[in-house]
């Protein structure tokens, strides 16, 4: 019978581990959305900051950021003396995309990805994947040497939290796939 100090330090960790392999989904989420996928799509200029008044400012900040036609991004900066430091800055940003300044507007034409570069970039989302799952498997082994310093819980509880934190672990692991799947489908989508 777990005693109750036991049990609830057991639940703490596991909630902190849960918490935080939370975050390693979300930021994996947010790596994979910036990959292009042959479809014009705002966050693509998520990384995106422009100098304005001598701070770097996220580019969705102070800007409209739209898609026309399926395959062009139409980026309207509320302020239109920036036109310039936006262009720079996409440009600096490495996208793969070369921005159009038409006076009014900044057009990004989104081209049709080849095959070879579709299987590039489902390379590159299978490693932001595996970046994530090293992330989650490095909480575990937090996770687990918090309960092993932890005096108070016995052998007994030490070896049920370690099962419970690895059940976690292979769940999240298994969610890094299912999402790393999705995105490289739509990748190689034509």
């Amino acid at each position: 019978m777990e005693r109750p100090s036991a049990s609830k330090i057991m639940q703490q960790t596991l909630d902190q581990a849960r918490e935080k392999m939370n975050k390693a989904i979300e930021t994996l989420q947010s790596h994979l959305a910036q990959i292009r996928t042959g479809r014009a799509n705002p966050n693509i200029l998520e990384r995106v900051e422009v100098e304005y008044y001598g701070s770097p400012t996220p580019l969705n900040q102070m800007a409209s950021i739209s898609v026309v036609e399926g395959r062009q991004l139409v980026v309207k900066p509320y302020d239109k003396t920036i036109l310039r430091d936006v262009e720079k800055a996409i440009n600096a940003a490495n996208i793969g995309l070369t921005p159009m300044n038409d006076g009014d507007v900044i057009r990004l034409n989104v081209p049709q990805l080849t095959e070879e570069t579709r299987k590039e970039l489902s390379k590159d989302a299978s490693k932001v994947g595996e970046d994530a799952k090293v992330a989650i498997r490095n909480i575990r082994r937090e996770a687990n040497d918090s309960i092993k310093k932890n005096k108070e819980l016995t052998e007994d509880d030490v070896k049920r939290a370690n099962e419970k934190v690895q059940k976690l672990t292979d769940e999240f692991t298994k969610k890094v796939d299912e999402i790393v799947a999705v995105k490289s489908k739509e990748i190689m989508s034509i």
